[in-house]
C-alpha cells in the first residue's frame, strides 16, 4: 500500500469524511485548533523567555514551569487532537503539500527536543533557580524551542497557501486572460487603421 493510498483511506473514514463535508463542524474544529495554538504558543513563549531571562523575572523558573505545565499539557492535547482531525479529514490534499511535511518534520524535532531537554532542563528547574546565572543548556533549550515552534507556526500557516502544480494544459485556442486577448486583438488590426 502506497502512502498516497493510505492517506486516501484515512480521509475516507466515515467520521472524517463527515467533518470535511460539514459547514459547521470543520470551522469549529479549525477555530479550536487555532485558539489552542495561540494559548499553548503563548505559554511556550513565556516559558522560553523566562529561561532566557527576558520575561517574568519576578518569578523563579520553577514557578513559571510548574504553573504553566498543566495548562500546556491540556492545550497541547486539544491542539494535537484537533490537528489530527483536520489533517485526517483532508488527507488527500495534505499528502502532496510540502509545507505539511515540513510541519510534521518540525513537530518530530520538537519531540526530540523534549526527549533531550526535559531531563536536562525542564525537570531540573530548582538547579536553574539556585544557579547565579541561567545555564547555557537552559538558554539553548529555549532558543531551539522558540525556533522550532516558530517554524511549526510558519509551515502551518503556509499549508493553506500551497497550490499544487496543475497538469499541463493542451493548446486549445487563445487564452481567456485579459492580457492575452488584448495582444491577440492587436495583431488583427488592419494596417491602415494602425497609424
Amino acid at each position: 500500500m502506497s502512502v498516497a493510498s493510505l492517506f486516501h483511506s484515512i480521509q475516507s473514514l466515515g467520521f472524517l469524511k463527515d467533518i470535511s463535508e460539514s459547514a459547521l463542524v470543520y470551522p469549529i474544529i479549525m477555530s479550536t485548533h487555532l485558539t489552542c495554538i495561540a494559548v499553548f504558543g503563548g505559554m511556550i513563549l513565556m516559558t522560553d523567555m523566562r529561561l532566557l531571562g527576558l520575561a517574568l523575572q519576578s518569578y523563579t523558573v520553577s514557578e513559571v514551569v510548574t504553573a504553566l505545565r498543566p495548562w500546556k499539557r491540556l492545550g497541547g492535547t486539544i491542539m494535537i487532537t484537533m490537528g489530527l482531525l483536520l489533517g485526517g479529514s483532508e488527507a488527500d490534499k495534505y499528502y502532496g503539500n510540502p509545507f505539511f511535511w515540513a510541519k510534521l518534520s518540525l513537530l518530530a524535532c520538537i519531540g526530540v527536543h523534549a526527549l533531550i531537554f526535559r531531563p536536562l532542563v525542564y525537570n531540573k528547574t530548582k538547579e536553574i533557580d539556585n544557579s547565579p546565572t541561567i545555564p547555557g543548556r537552559a538558554k539553548l533549550a529555549a532558543i531551539l524551542s522558540l525556533t522550532l515552534w516558530f517554524g511549526v507556526l510558519t509551515m502551518g500557516r503556509l499549508i493553506g497557501y500551497y497550490e499544487p502544480p496543475q497538469a499541463t494544459k493542451q493548446a486549445s485556442g487563445p487564452s481567456k486572460t485579459y492580457g492575452s486577448d488584448w495582444a491577440a486583438r492587436q495583431t488583427h488590426i488592419p494596417p491602415d487603421l494602425n497609424r
